[in-house]
């Protein structure tokens, strides 16, 4: 049987660019290279993309060893031609005065993003993914850009009867020009603690919990840092938190079990997701319980809730969405959905009925993958009409009316 041409492509120009070089190293090790030939593309903090055998090492990326290995990996692009699927390497000719020879290192049958943040979770990589015509893993242009801006986000969620908190919005621009005005009208709508967010951020990045005037200023400041649009989200007394993983396409969505992270403090922040077990792991270093200890009624809900956003954002692959409870009243709201997540929630399906290891989770992201390929190739694309022969290009008459 031939092997499929898998492409993993990570990194990126993104705050949590070392959490995706993490998560794809994770995911490279669990490939069966019995039904794949991989092909790591890694995209570094400027935007130069790679492959090669080295990118396989986590001390390829400890400074300033990327830049000394030669031989383990060379600049590549992708053409995008429709249907070619081509990684491409420009290579030095021979001899001194030889031209450029290009090669093409593979014929990507699919691609696997493990990108976290901008340029790459938003909906970008996946547009340039879609132009090329190669089938990817991920969730698509609009369900990945609409999860990945919180603001838009929660519009969605809310359309969608989905549970969510009171929150407010800032523009940086309007910060800057009249803070006093800003915070007042935060107090205004929303009672303490409130929790402040940069719009498109993951792994809690820039987030901060805000409980009286002071606290919030900081907040407001350190979140404007990271991003022009932020919102302020009303906080609960002491929430329940947990996380619960959706993977499918179209009409089949299973959800995992429910896990609860277990936290030293009031918010899961970056440190404690994923420098507490010595950041080699990723997510699956973080302390949790799993199942959920919440009762059946209460994951269920969380189960049935997860599978509806999943649908309601069109989302392919492996997503998480992550959930607070009150522990007052047990009422359930969702905190934001990860269409990439971190370490691609492989440790909550191993521990899921029917249990998935990890190279039969990537198994099934693959064949998700080809499915909604082939479900946009029944899409017709060939509208045939004769506006070439009825139209000018003098006066208003080409003009669209």
């Amino acid at each position: 049987m031939k092997k499929l041409q898998l492409g993993l492509i990570f990194g990126g120009r993104s705050c949590e660019h070392e959490v995706s070089v993490i998560s794809a190293l994770q995911l490279a090790h669990s490939v069966d290279r019995a039904k794949y030939d991989l092909h790591p593309i890694y995209i570094n903090k400027s935007g130069e993309w790679f492959s090669g055998p080295g990118l396989l090492s986590l001390d390829t990326y400890k400074e300033p060893v990327m830049y000394t290995q030669k031989g383990q990996y060379e600049r590549v692009t992708l053409d995008v031609t429709a249907h070619s699927g081509a990684l491409v390497a420009v290579r030095p000719g021979k001899w001194l005065y030889s031209r450029p020879r290009v090669t093409i290192l593979a014929h990507l049958d699919c691609v696997i993003p493990v990108m976290h943040g901008l340029h790459g979770e938003d909906g970008t990589l996946q547009g340039l993914l879609e132009l090329a015509d190669i089938p990817y893993t991920s969730t698509g242009v609009a369900g990945s850009a609409a999860s990945m801006d919180k603001i838009l986000m929660k519009h969605i969620f809310r359309s969608g009867g989905i549970p969510v908190l009171p929150d407010a919005t800032v523009l940086r621009s309007e910060w800057r020009q009249k803070p006093e005005e800003i915070i007042a009208d935060i107090e205004g709508r929303l009672p303490y603690p409130v929790f402040v967010k940069p719009a498109n951020l993951g792994s809690s990045i820039g987030v901060s919990r805000a409980d009286d005037r002071s606290s919030l200023r900081d907040a407001l400041e350190l979140a404007s840092a990271y991003d022009r649009r932020i919102l302020v989200e009303q906080g609960l007394d002491k929430p329940v938190e947990v996380n619960c993983s959706v993977l499918g396409f179209d009409n089949k969505a299973r959800p995992s079990v429910v896990e609860m992270p277990v936290t030293g403090g009031q918010l899961l922040d970056f440190k404690e997701k994923y420098l507490a077990g010595g950041g080699s792991k990723g997510m699956a270093s973080l302390r949790r319980a799993i199942p959920a200890p919440i009762g059946d009624t209460l994951t269920q809900r969380v189960q049935e809730l997860s599978v509806q956003v999943f649908r309601l954002m069109d989302c392919k692959g492996v997503v998480r969405i992550d959930w607070m409870i009150d522990p007052k009243t047990d009422e359930l709201y969702i905190t934001e959905i990860n269409t990439i997540p971190g370490s691609l929630s492989f440790y909550l399906w191993k521990e899921s009925e029917p249990r998935l290891s990890y190279p039969r989770l990537v198994d099934a992201m693959v064949e998700y993958a080809l499915q909604a390929h082939h479900e946009k190739s029944e899409n017709n694309y060939a509208y045939r009409s004769d506006l070439f022969n009825k139209m000018s290009l003098s006066g208003a008459k080409g003009a669209k009316k």
